[in-house]
């Protein structure tokens, strides 16, 4: 439960500003029809996030617990580190619609993912959980939980979150991850 609960809150904080929450906004505001757009985004996301989830269980099987306490611990820190400098999106990088609403969305969504702070997240979260069925979930949850409201709502919400105290109670919980990890908070599991 402690995985899902750590994914879900981590993701949601860091996507709040993220390009990919920017993608919703823009594909919100091009479309005008956020049933297919959220459709997308969960699609997009979970094979996102499941492919970063099963790179983030290689590695840990890879690395002996050691190196990977410290590759963890220094992950954690460098995406707090991250997470403090804003995503911005141009509007001409957004893909035209010729694929229709939901395949634009999933299309766009999943190229935008690659190698965000939210799979990057997910990468070093899967490692860090044994179970990457719930780290996906967690992850995937966060991801809907910002990106829904900015779907339906994001011309009314969009200037009225601080993003500045999100990305730095985000970053505050990757900084806590990272040094309680450095210090062997995962001896029990296994780092």
């Amino acid at each position: 439960m402690d995985a899902f609960l750590v994914s879900t809150g981590i993701v949601a904080l860091a996507e709040i500003g993220d390009k990919t929450q920017l993608l919703a906004f823009l594909l919100a505001a091009r479309f005008r029809r956020p049933l297919p757009i959220v459709a997308g985004i969960f699609v997009a996301t979970i094979a996102n996030h499941a492919f970063a989830a099963a790179v983030g269980a290689l590695v840990s099987r890879l690395l002996g617990p050691d190196v990977m306490r410290w590759v963890l611990g220094i992950a954690f820190l460098g995406m707090a580190a991250w997470i403090m400098v804003p995503d911005e999106v141009d509007e001409d990088e957004t893909p035209l619609a010729r694929f229709g609403v939901f395949l634009t969305t999933l299309l766009a969504f999943f190229v935008a993912e690659m190698g965000d702070k939210t799979q990057v997240a997910t990468v070093a979260l899967a490692a860090r959980y044994s179970s990457a069925v719930a780290v996906v979930a967690g992850t995937t949850l966060g991801m809907m939980l910002a990106n829904v409201p900015a779907v339906y709502f994001g011309d009314r919400i969009a200037g009225r979150i601080p993003l500045k105290l999100v990305h730095g109670l985000a970053a505050l919980v990757f900084a806590v991850l990272g040094i309680a990890t450095l210090l062997g908070a995962g001896r029990n599991l296994g780092f």
